[in-house]
């Protein structure tokens, strides 16, 4: 027992370069990604348009993400937490909640799209900016609310066990306790459902589009439109869907939260870069959309 508890802490001792690499990298991407993201958003688009501002609480969420994992990175490439179990919590809770609120505005705007092609005039008092932000509010809102049990038991388990590590605190009694709580699985229906529509809602729109002419400048806009719904099933597949079912294996928890973290890099790229009107202002992009 002894030989295979030193082979498993060496085999540990070997990720850990590996993971400050990944979260070093994502970093040294989805940083200025983002950044830049946000101010084109900001700069030539109003945020009068619900899609705008989805895609800004998106960036944001991505944002809060990417300035938690210098602690990871020092974490994973020294092997020590020289900080606060308070800091701990804070850094664990950015990284969560970009789980949560990233696949609720990648929702939302796919279903901003599913009004925009399949019912363009029937939907145009859904479409609002007032509606946008409530439902932004309302992300954030269940995000924060989620955050007070999970903080809470994160904290009498640091404070309780006097654990001096961070990211890896999940023995099997502290996951018991989060199941209690309900966050570990409300976390999974919600994201199943989530998927749910975004599935119903590419369906709809692929349907809707073959029913378009095929002149020149529809294609152009349905191979946007499509590729922006296929990113949203390849986030929650791929991303989403994976680390959240760690409560089940706990074991893969580190490897997939470097999985995870790549989603933040990859909306910049994958999401805003799919929009004809990215670049144009709002004018311009109105007069896009109008035409689908």
């Amino acid at each position: 027992m002894h030989n295979v508890s030193m082979r498993q802490n060496g085999t540990m001792e070997l990720r850990h370069p590996a993971y400050a690499l990944v979260f070093g990298s994502v970093i040294g991407l989805g940083l200025p990604l983002n950044a830049v993201c946000l101010w084109i958003l900001l700069r030539h688009h109003s945020l009068k348009s619900p899609n705008t501002i989805f895609m800004v609480n998106l960036a944001i969420s991505d944002l809060l993400l990417v300035i938690s994992l210098p602690m990871r990175v020092y974490y994973y490439a020294t092997g020590t937490w020289p900080l606060s179990n308070m800091a701990c919590i804070w850094a664990t809770m950015l990284f969560r909640n970009n789980i949560r609120s990233s696949s609720m505005f990648i929702t939302f705007i796919s279903v901003d799209r599913l009004l925009a092609v399949v019912y363009p005039l029937r939907s145009r008092h859904l479409r609002t900016s007032s509606i946008a932000w409530k439902g932004a509010a309302f992300v954030w809102l269940i995000v924060v609310m989620v955050n007070i049990p999970e903080s809470v038991e994160f904290s009498r388990h640091l404070n309780d066990h006097n654990v001096s590590s961070c990211f890896e605190f999940y023995p099997s009694e502290l996951d018991k306790k989060l199941h209690r709580s309900g966050a570990a699985y409300f976390q999974l229906v919600l994201l199943f459902t989530m998927l749910a529509v975004n599935i119903v809602s590419t369906a709809l729109v692929s349907w809707t589009l073959q029913r378009q002419l095929n002149d020149s400048a529809r294609v152009n806009n349905k191979v946007n439109v499509m590729l922006i719904f296929a990113m949203n099933l390849v986030m929650f597949t791929v991303f989403f869907l994976p680390v959240s079912l760690v409560v089940f294996f706990n074991n893969l928890r580190p490897a997939l939260n470097c999985l995870a973290s790549v989603n933040c890099c990859l909306d910049p790229l994958l999401y805003y870069f799919s929009f004809d009107g990215f670049w144009r202002k709002k004018e311009d992009v109105d007069t896009s959309l109008a035409r689908e």
